[in-house]
């Protein structure tokens, strides 16, 4: 049991030093780390992770190597990864029967197992280590702190890279001077909105003393996005340890964490964290001496998009059901059980204990003047480097897709960029060289959200993939407001007939009205957001429509 400072700094620097050793070779041991993320697991990284350990326990190699699983690499189209320490060496695409060579070749002989390696696709060059690879060159790991490198289920191993840091500097100081340290950060909420986090932080602690909570908005639902879903299964301690820093500057005890079932592994993770934080005294009552508890629970939700709405989501965790609530009141004077709350999604919270860990000017000085620090993007689409990526605010689009996407495969051209999923809006060729910032996606018509990045190329029809949010949305709609539950259907009956050859000009006009009244209408984000993809679709790629409603052709051949 950590009792006090002076006893979780001794603790913390013996770790740093272990971990030190196992990256540097200085234990005299070789560290073999797999890719613990769901992509990986769901293409067998459990299975392999156990034929290295077989393998190593046959050949009487267990005191000269390890064996753990660490959080996402990130690269998703080259996984399963396997990274040898202290090498650095990075092997992708490893299958099950591809274990027995790296055992023999490398861990044995001291061979890189070169086919392994990945291959530059303009040079043609093998690349060793992962921080030569493009995908990884123009990334900055904040929110995305360990993921990659650290075991996630190891409490040890995150105490030795920096873990509850943050959390010590902020007990030393006063709860409004947390607060400032925040502001001064320019952080904005990552979850879509990019409100300022240090404001919403403010009017918690504005309000008067008494019950008050902090909640983790896990609810990620834009579909091609698993940005949370990675931060909570690499770097659970961090969101826990950011959550308690807010809890500390708004003077609340307890936090709750809600995230969608569907994250099995995430969630698992997530508890052990939040065990091994209790059993070492970083969890509950009077922590590390200083008078300050807090305790975390878990509620699981049932896969409604809506309930990323945060009154909504407090309607769930409340047992009621997931419908928004009218604001105000806004949940910092009345929330979750009519209690002041504040809630920030997951990759806010990750960057919380950086910021308190490094310094606000820190944190600062990577980003634009208004939107400040990094932002994880989950990127799919047609590109030819699918996976998750933190870069700095301010990164071009064209450094996005080409630098570190990879361009589009087969050499196909690039179409369009949905960013902020089902909310947020299609950006074209003529967009890419735009700096990546809250204020100017939504100037371009689009929105950072919560970070889903999909890439469209020549084959692909507009007005479809409009139709496919619309479908996505009146699914998720909770049919609370007419606006959104009458207004969606009624869009989505209008692209589909359009889809089908059978659109007319008056549909048309119909749909861009109806647009126009269910984003200005619609009782919370989710409706006043739905129209964006027809809306921005609209503007940038009317001739599809025409085409689709005129000659009674999909110019993609899609419809």
């Amino acid at each position: 049991m950590i009792k006090n400072f002076q006893e979780l700094e001794k603790i913390s620097s013996k770790c740093s030093k272990c971990l030190d050793a196992k990256f540097t070779g200085a234990d005299g041991k070789r560290h073999v780390v797999l890719c613990g993320g769901t992509g990986c697991l769901s293409s067998h990284s459990d299975e392999i992770k156990a034929e290295f350990e077989k393998l190593i326990a046959e050949k009487n190699l267990g005191d000269k190597v390890t064996v753990n699983q660490v959080g996402c690499f990130g690269f998703c189209s080259q996984g399963p990864f396997v990274k040898i320490y202290p090498e650095d060496t990075l092997y992708r695409m490893v299958h099950l029967s591809d274990v027995e060579e790296i055992v023999n070749a490398d861990l044995i002989g001291g061979e890189v197992v070169e086919r392994l390696l990945y291959v530059d696709p303009v040079t043609q060059e093998k690349v060793k280590k992962q921080d030569d690879i493009n995908f990884y060159k123009k990334q900055v790991r904040i929110a995305l702190h360990g993921c990659g490198s650290l075991n996630p289920e190891d409490i040890n191993e995150n105490l030795g890279a920096g873990a509850f840091k943050g959390l010590v500097r902020a007990l030393k100081m006063d709860r409004a001077d947390v607060i400032k340290e925040i502001l001064d950060s320019g952080l904005r909420g990552r979850g879509g909105g990019g409100f300022p986090t240090g404001r919403k932080w403010q009017f918690a602690y504005a309000q008067p003393e008494g019950e008050k909570y902090v909640v983790c908005n896990g609810d990620e639902g834009d579909p091609g996005a698993f940005m949370d879903r990675s931060i909570l299964e690499g770097n659970p301690l961090g969101v826990i340890e950011g959550m308690m820093i807010a809890g500390y500057a708004i003077g609340a005890q307890n936090g709750y964490f809600y995230v969608r079932a569907e994250y099995p592994v995430a969630v698992n993770r997530l508890k052990l964290a939040m065990k091994q934080a209790e059993e070492v005294g970083l969890l509950g009552d009077n922590i590390l001496g200083t008078g300050f508890s807090f305790r975390v629970h878990i509620r699981l939700g049932a896969g409604a998009f809506v309930c990323g709405e945060e009154s909504a989501l407090l309607n769930s965790i409340e047992g009621q059901r997931g419908m928004p609530r009218p604001r105000p009141p806004f949940p910092a004077v009345k929330g979750l059980w009519q209690k002041p709350t504040i809630i920030n999604n997951v990759e806010t919270l990750a960057c919380v204990p950086y910021i308190m860990r490094e310094g606000a000017a820190e944190f600062a000085k990577y980003g634009t003047e208004k939107s400040k620090g990094t932002k994880v993007f989950a990127l799919g689409g047609k590109i030819n480097n699918v996976g998750l990526v933190e870069v700095p605010m301010g990164t071009t689009l064209r450094e996005l897709v080409y630098d570190i996407g990879g361009g589009i495969p087969h050499n196909k051209e690039f179409k369009a960029i949905q960013t902020g999923g089902p909310s947020g809006g299609c950006l074209t060729k003529d967009d890419l060289d735009a700096a990546i910032d809250y204020d100017n996606l939504v100037a371009k018509g689009s929105m950072m959200g919560s970070g889903g990045a999909i890439v469209m190329d020549e084959d692909n029809c507009m007005v479809d993939v409009a139709k496919f949010y619309m479908e996505f949305i009146c699914d998720e709609s909770c049919g609370k407001c007419s606006p959104c539950r009458i207004g969606t259907k009624r869009m989505l009956e209008i692209l589909t007939k359009i889809t089908e050859g059978k659109g007319t000009m008056d549909d048309l006009a119909a749909l861009e009205e109806l647009a126009a009244n269910v984003k200005s209408n619609s009782l919370c984000g989710l409706g006043q957001t739905a129209p964006n993809p027809i809306l921005s679709t609209l503007a940038h790629f009317k001739d599809e429509y025409l085409a689709h409603i005129e000659k009674k052709e999909c110019p993609a051949h899609v419809c």
